[in-house]
């Protein structure tokens, strides 16, 4: 038996046929692509079947944006934030599950979800936001790949963003080997400088008490720790995650049964706690050697200029007591490494995004290619205009955005999974929605109030004209009001749209639904695991 996976002739994009209700054709066609089927039997053994989403989605938490604020943030307030790192990990592992539950109690993603129950106007608003979150999200891995070309190179950093849209045929040459396989080298690549901040952590030997007061007394002393830490929150929460997350659960083929659900969700909880402590562990040791050093009273005069201005391009000094002169080019390659693995989720999501929203399909290469290109804009002129210094600002802006928007995605998934209308004996409980929307809450008040007190400094001490000033103010608060009911709009609206769930309490009910949704999805497969272009002989 032989499966082929070639591409010629496919089309570039697909159109809706105008059927809002979701068609199983596949983005990519591709029969016989890889399946992960999932035993019906309870056993812990279905643990490893399950493994792989909640690894790919943590690589978003241990990207070059991630590197860069938690190296700013270690530098400018030693271990005052670290409490930001153990909050928005056990907020990303409560929300992650959600996604992952949604997709699997359903068998519908995320955004497919937000087509099926906003009217046109609110799903292409959503839409666009999560586009400029991917956007957003994107941003940092093209500086960390221009960084990482300069340090490896010593390209230019403009130059080095304009390269990073060469990545994307980068990333196509090497998937033909297998994205599973492409995705064991990057991780490996990523850990490698992992483990490099963890032996520093020896050298550096922070202050364990500091360390242990930073985790668990929150505070936000000092000018712009606020902003920095809605960064860390952005950089730990995206946005793009959430339609990541609940679209991948869909690859596996589970038992079909109300315990088979439960199941699911109960090991990839377990698959996604390990995967996001990973990530936390790195964060935290990033931010610990950072404090460690530069917060050092032994710094040479160089080193404590680049401790004022620390950047991903000046970051590699740190790591001098355990790879001496290689310190550079090895941090460098594990830059890179970071870069182009989130790109790849970055990929998936706005492929996800784009299917689920508009029932829109490309070519993988066209999306990210798309997606380069809107980040490759801001991130060349502010390389052009404020050099490295400038690009590794527009990181921390870029994180803030993500931070902003963030309400704009968990506010869908905390109504959907906590609807029993579309989840049935599968929502949410009663603590984990009361868990969750104080969660939400919490950070859309901190995103509020910076966002007010910001705009007012901003006012006061630009200098301008009354007139001027006036007309700032009237700009900048009626964006406020527009913020705020588009947040209450999505708070308070109903559900309306009934889904099919993959079990239900009746046998009648779960035949009508085994009809009408299957797992994996076909369209889900395809686009995680791109055919070969060889013969592959399955005998």
């Amino acid at each position: 038996m032989a499966a082929t996976g070639s591409t010629s002739g496919q089309p570039q994009f697909i159109a809706s046929t105008g059927n809002r209700s979701f068609s199983n054709a596949p983005l990519i066609e591709n029969p016989d692509a890889d399946r992960i089927v999932v035993p019906d039997r309870k056993s812990w053994k279905n643990l490893f079947a399950y493994m792989g989403p909640g690894f790919l989605v943590s690589i978003a938490y241990i990207d070059p944006g991630n590197f860069e604020t938690d190296l700013q943030a270690g530098a400018q307030y030693k271990y005052g934030l670290l409490w930001i790192i153990l909050v928005a990990s056990c907020a990303a592992l409560i929300i992650q599950s959600l996604a992952a539950n949604l997709g699997v109690a359903t068998g519908k993603h995320l955004a497919e979800h937000c087509r099926n129950e906003y009217n046109k106007v609110p799903n292409f608003i959503l839409w666009v936001l999560a586009e400029v979150a991917i956007v957003a999200c994107d941003i940092p891995e093209v500086i960390g790949t221009a960084f990482a070309l300069n340090m490896l190179f010593s390209i230019p950093v403009w130059c080095g963003v304009l390269l990073t849209g060469l990545s994307t045929l980068v990333l196509l040459a090497l998937q033909q080997y297998g994205v599973r396989k492409l995705e064991f080298l990057i991780a490996f690549l990523v850990l490698t400088i992992a483990a490099c901040f963890f032996v520093e952590l020896g050298y550096a030997k922070p202050d364990a008490t500091e360390v242990v007061n930073g985790l668990f007394v929150p505070n936000l002393k000092g000018n712009g720790a606020t902003g920095l830490a809605i960064s860390l929150l952005g950089a730990m929460v995206m946005p793009h995650n959430l339609f990541l997350h609940s679209a991948l659960v869909l690859s596996r083929k589970i038992p079909q049964s109300v315990q088979g659900i439960k199941q699911a969700c109960r090991f990839y909880l377990i698959e996604s706690a390990f995967a996001l402590m990973v990530a936390f562990l790195i964060n935290i040791s990033v931010i610990s050697v950072s404090g460690a050093v530069c917060n050092s009273s032994h710094l040479s005069a160089e080193d404590q200029n680049n401790c004022l201005n620390l950047d991903l391009n000046k970051a590699s000094f740190l790591l001098e007591n355990v790879l001496g002169s290689w310190s550079s080019k090895l941090f460098a390659i594990a830059l890179l490494a970071s870069g182009q693995s989130s790109t790849i989720t970055g990929t998936y999501a706005g492929q996800y995004v784009m299917q689920g929203f508009l029932d829109l399909r490309l070519q993988p290469w066209i999306r990210n290619l798309l997606t380069r290109s809107l980040a490759i804009v801001p991130s060349l002129i502010v390389a052009l205009i404020g050099g490295s210094a400038g690009a590794g600002k527009l990181i921390i802006i870029a994180s803030m955005i993500l931070s902003f928007e963030l309400p704009f995605a968990l506010i869908p998934l905390l109504k959907f999974t906590s609807s029993k209308i579309k989840m049935g004996e599968h929502a949410n409980s009663t603590l984990i929605s009361v868990a969750t929307w104080i969660i939400g809450s919490l950070i859309m008040t901190i995103n509020i109030y910076y966002l007010i007190t910001g705009f007012i400094k901003l006012i006061l001490h630009s200098h301008l004209k009354l007139v001027a000033a006036v007309f700032l103010g009237i700009f900048g608060f009626s964006s406020m009001a527009v913020y705020l009911s588009g947040i209450l709009y999505l708070v308070f609206r109903k559900n309306k749209e009934a889904t099919h769930f993959l079990a239900l309490t009746t046998p009648g009910s779960r035949q009508m639904t085994n009809e009408s949704e299957s797992l994996p999805r076909e369209d889900i497969v395809s686009m995680q695991l791109p055919p070969r272009r060889d013969t592959v002989d399955l005998d």
